[in-house]
């Protein structure tokens, strides 16, 4: 059942999926879109970086929160994409071997038009052992039933 704008609601949630992180995507992300050594050098990071080893690049976390969004949520929604993020916020570092998982809230539904309405979505990304490490408020286009 697709779920569309009136079917919506301030205080809304749902609870996304897990997703185990590892060292070779961490690397293969970051080799390709922030090529930095704290993200590419396994054994520099280990030994220099403020990190104490190798980390996920910030947006590779903020890509992995997107996907559990969509398999939680999102792919549920008459959703019609988004028309930016606020707060986004990095909180703790993402390590090889993380378990992550989301969840989501609606902040705020705002009909903007009578093809659409606006959804603000707070989504909070936490380890298996409940360690906050993103969050954001995603605006999110949804289609209306159009009745």
């Amino acid at each position: 059942m697709t779920l569309y704008f009136e079917e919506l609601s301030v205080g809304d949630e749902w609870a996304g999926g897990e997703y185990d992180v590892t060292e070779d995507e961490i690397i293969a992300f970051a080799e390709q879109y922030d090529p930095q050594w704290f993200h590419t050098d396994p054994e520099r990071a280990a030994e220099e970086s403020i990190y104490g080893g190798l980390i996920a690049a910030g947006f590779h976390t903020a890509a992995i929160s997107t996907r559990l969004l969509v398999e939680s949520f999102l792919s549920e929604t008459a959703t019609l994409g988004a028309k930016g993020i606020d707060e986004l916020r990095w909180h703790a570092p993402v390590r090889p071997g993380h378990q992550l998982s989301t969840r989501a809230e609606i902040l705020a539904c705002d009909p903007e038009t009578d093809r659409r309405g606006l959804v603000e979505v707070y989504i909070e990304t936490e380890t298996a052992e409940g360690d906050v490490v993103f969050s954001m408020i995603a605006l999110v286009m949804v289609g209306r039933r159009g009745d």
